[in-house]
């Protein structure tokens, strides 16, 4: 059997940042990251819509909005040092009435309070920055915001960490733990802390160390139209006004880092962790869990959850996908989006006390092991300063 200082389970965007946090501060360190995949990123952090983040959706007394704005400037500088691409279009959130003009005010304060570079621009500015776009009267502007390409980022850090003598083990599910050996598919391997970072399955690895009692991972399929007709018909992101209780931001209209359009994403309830296509990794314990809690809060109506449910599906109907994201530009062809991208599914953390949706990161930690149990959108853009911030708080002190 194997030992090493650090044993991170997960290989997504946080186990990746969690290890390159640990090299700095621990140079000498054996670490080693395991996957139950064949490679890095399989699940929510290659599947991410490459979005950065600019740090105005959140609360100031929150971990994302001490994340935020930093990680979009780490991310950017990391992704330009490794010559990769990156499109910094920047953002506009439209209005559609009064009162969400008053909302756009909600957001700039927020932005502000978070050292976000963030103004309120009026129509005729809006359209400058982007002709296609229709809004009531105002607009936000946020020109940090960019695209990345997620799996560019996560192989390349899986790269520099391999040559920094970090090791990967592949293929290797976990199954459970005996103290400090970590038992997996493909061997056990002991660790001196162990690191859970392990996305969608993160609650089930934390319960079985005696940690996350009070919550369960619930998940939601996200997916995007692609607009196929041209890359010219909007040119910045366009993003509706959010409903600031639920941590959903709507269909909005996406630029890529290559530069296409589309739309989305839905945040329709899946019936599994995996439950990418069809009956693809179909788990029916996963599947009676989620929709014994699913069931829950569609009867309690939990955050609105039954309207939110309806609207979701709903969502499955093209044409009504599409004309959510009509009211937000002048102009675009419905016949134009042709292609699904590839489906993410969100490990959305619920705390099982109170049925309500977790919306700020969430970690707990002893002596022997430290748990990522909610790490939602921005954690790409967080993903740096989020890693040091679990590396000083938990991991070294």
């Amino acid at each position: 059997m194997k030992k090493f200082d650090y044993v991170i389970i997960g290989s997504g965007i946080m186990g990746l940042s969690v290890a390159a946090a640990l090299r700095k501060v621990r140079p000498a360190a054996s670490i080693l990251i395991i996957d139950k995949e064949d490679a890095e990123a399989r699940h929510a952090s290659g599947r991410n819509s490459g979005v950065l983040h600019a740090g105005f959706y959140y609360t100031a007394d929150s971990l994302k909005a001490k994340f935020t704005v930093e990680g979009n400037r780490a991310m950017k500088a990391y992704v330009k040092s490794k010559g990769l691409a990156i499109n910094g279009c920047g953002k506009l959130v439209v209005a559609q009435n009064e009162h969400e003009l008053g909302q756009l005010d909600v957001l700039l304060k927020r932005g502000q309070a978070n050292g976000a570079n963030v103004r309120l621009v009026d129509e005729k500015e809006a359209s400058a920055i982007e002709p296609n776009v229709k809004t009531y009267k105002k607009a936000l502007y946020s020109p940090d915001t960019a695209s990345i390409d997620p799996k560019e980022v996560c192989a390349a850090m899986a790269a520099d960490l391999s040559q920094a003598g970090i090791k990967f083990q592949y293929r290797a599910r976990y199954v459970g733990h005996a103290n400090n050996v970590v038992e997996t598919t493909n061997g056990n391997f002991e660790g001196a802390k162990i690191i859970n970072c392990g996305g969608l399955h993160a609650d089930k690895i934390a319960h079985d160390f005696g940690f996350g009692k009070k919550y369960t991972m619930i998940p939601f399929k996200g997916l995007y139209l692609k607009y196929t007709k041209n890359k010219t018909d909007v040119k910045v992101h366009i993003y509706p006004v959010p409903n600031l209780k639920n941590p959903f931001l709507g269909v909005h209209f996406t630029k890529t880092v290559r530069g296409d359009i589309k739309i989305g994403p839905t945040a329709i309830p899946a019936f599994w962790r995996e439950n990418y296509h069809a009956l693809e990794r179909f788990h029916p314990v996963e599947l009676a869990e989620v929709l014994y809690y699913e069931a829950k809060l569609y009867l309690t109506n939990a955050f609105n959850f039954r309207s939110l449910a309806h609207e979701e599906m709903q969502k499955y109907n093209k044409d009504y996908f599409i004309s959510l994201s009509r009211a937000m530009v002048q102009d675009i062809d419905p016949q134009g989006f042709t292609e699904w991208t590839e489906p993410g599914i969100r490990a959305q953390l619920l705390n099982k006390e109170t049925m309500a949706l977790v919306q700020d990161f969430v970690v707990e930690a002893d002596q022997k092991s430290v748990h990522v149990l909610n790490a939602v959108s921005p954690a790409f853009t967080c993903a740096f300063p989020f890693a040091r911030y679990v590396c000083e708080q938990y991991i070294n002190n």
